[in-house]
């Protein structure tokens, strides 16, 4: 498995933007499929969005679309997701995922997991 290592969250306003950085290491980043997934206070893991190994194709989730955007810089093993016009509804840890299968970062059972970075978003 590859290694995940989130960073970037924090408290930004409503409409402000955040970028949040994945640092993998321990195997061949660009093998991996990779995205983030996200928890609310109080609700389950839910997918946001991901990209397939080369990041030439990407899908989100529809309520971050248009808002959200991921790339990745496979000769720097890293993953972002920059995060714009932020609601408070986008209040929740942020996991990075990685996966052989994109499927299965949408589903939310990806192999991989980072250990969470925080984002708040203050109304």
């Amino acid at each position: 498995q590859v290694q995940l290592v989130e960073s970037g969250g924090g408290l930004v306003q409503a409409g402000g933007s955040l970028r949040l950085s994945c640092a993998a290491s321990g195997r061949t980043f660009s093998s991996y499929a990779a995205g983030w997934i996200r928890q609310a206070p109080g609700k389950e893991r839910e997918f946001v969005g991901a990209t397939i190994k080369s990041g030439s194709s990407t899908l989100y989730a529809d309520s971050v679309k248009g808002r959200f955007t991921i790339s990745r810089d496979n000769a720097k093993n890293t993953l972002y997701l920059q995060m714009n016009s932020l609601n408070v509804e986008d209040t929740a840890v942020y996991y990075c995922a990685a996966d052989q299968s994109l499927h299965s970062i949408v589903v939310v059972s990806p192999a991989s997991w980072g250990q969470g970075t925080q984002v708040t978003v203050s109304s």
